[in-house]
């Protein structure tokens, strides 16, 4: 450490407002790639970051590896993260192949577990929703796409805000943004997939027993409007998971899709079963 402290001694890095940058990187073109590694722990971490974002990617790679193997991992995915090489402190440092298998199994299979028991309550509404099924038959052929249409709405959502989260185009600061924004998408989606689910019901369905006093386009509406209504929530929280995700330090690849599933299962459920029984008076 003793470059590092000589560094620090001789640029007077007292406080931030005092650090000059261009003099820091002046003085690291005459060090060794060890001594750069040891007058980067030296600096503070917005020091280091300052620094490094105008060192070339090969050689800050080459640095952020030598405090890995120094026994300085943590002040390495700190950097990491700064300098938006990686988006959370749980993703594995390296690249996708060079981690092993292991390493990849810890990361997810906690959520996938957890998120596994969670799929028991999707059968606990259906068996308490058992007789409404049983009286019409007809809502059990479009549980799926309830489902299905909740879960791709979502999917399409979260696969953007991560996208757009990792190319630096939306930061946490812009998730009311976000959420408006994909709130008014999943409006426009929800009516047209709803007349498009309504007209396949009355026009496919005229074969359907039905109880008394309920008619075909009375259940097309039914379930258009659950559909409609499911759209709706999973797309906005599609769109807002992934930013839930960066602010615990999370990272939205692996977390977001599962607890999408998850989470579009248990409430697609609930506001399909919901929306019919109440509106058909079953």
């Amino acid at each position: 450490m003793a470059v590092a402290d000589m560094a620090v001694t001789n640029l007077h890095l007292v406080s931030e407002s005092e650090f000059d940058t261009a003099q820091a990187l002046a003085f690291m073109r005459s060090l060794s790639l060890e001594e750069k590694a040891e007058f980067i722990i030296g600096l503070t971490l917005s020091q280091a970051n300052d620094v490094l974002a105008e060192c070339p990617l090969r050689e800050v790679q080459d640095i952020l590896e030598l405090l890995e193997d120094s026994e300085h991992e943590i002040r390495a995915r700190q950097i990491s993260m700064g300098l938006g090489l990686i988006s959370s402190e749980v993703e594995p440092a390296g690249e996708y192949l060079d981690n092993s298998v292991m390493s990849h199994v810890r990361e997810r299979i906690g959520w996938i577990v957890g998120l596994a028991l969670m799929g028991i309550v999707s059968g606990l509404i259906i068996a308490r929703y058992e007789d409404a099924l049983s009286s019409m038959v007809l809502l059990a052929v479009y549980m799926p796409v309830v489902a299905a249409a909740g879960g791709n709405t979502g999917s399409q959502a979260a696969t953007l805000v991560v996208r757009a989260l990792a190319t630096g185009d939306i930061s946490m600061n812009d998730w009311a943004r976000v959420v408006w924004k994909e709130f008014r998408v999943a409006c426009f989606i929800s009516m047209v997939l709803a007349l498009v689910i309504g007209a396949r019901v009355v026009m496919f369905s005229g074969n359907s027993v039905l109880p008394e006093g309920i008619s075909l386009q009375m259940v097309a509406f039914a379930i258009g409007l659950a559909i409609s209504m499911q759209v709706i929530m999973s797309t906005t929280l599609g769109g807002v998971l992934p930013l839930i995700a960066r602010a615990f330090r999370l990272d939205p690849a692996v977390l977001v899709s599962p607890v999408l599933a998850s989470v579009v299962d248990i409430t697609g459920m609930l506001i399909y079963f919901f929306t019919v029984t109440r509106l058909l008076g079953i």
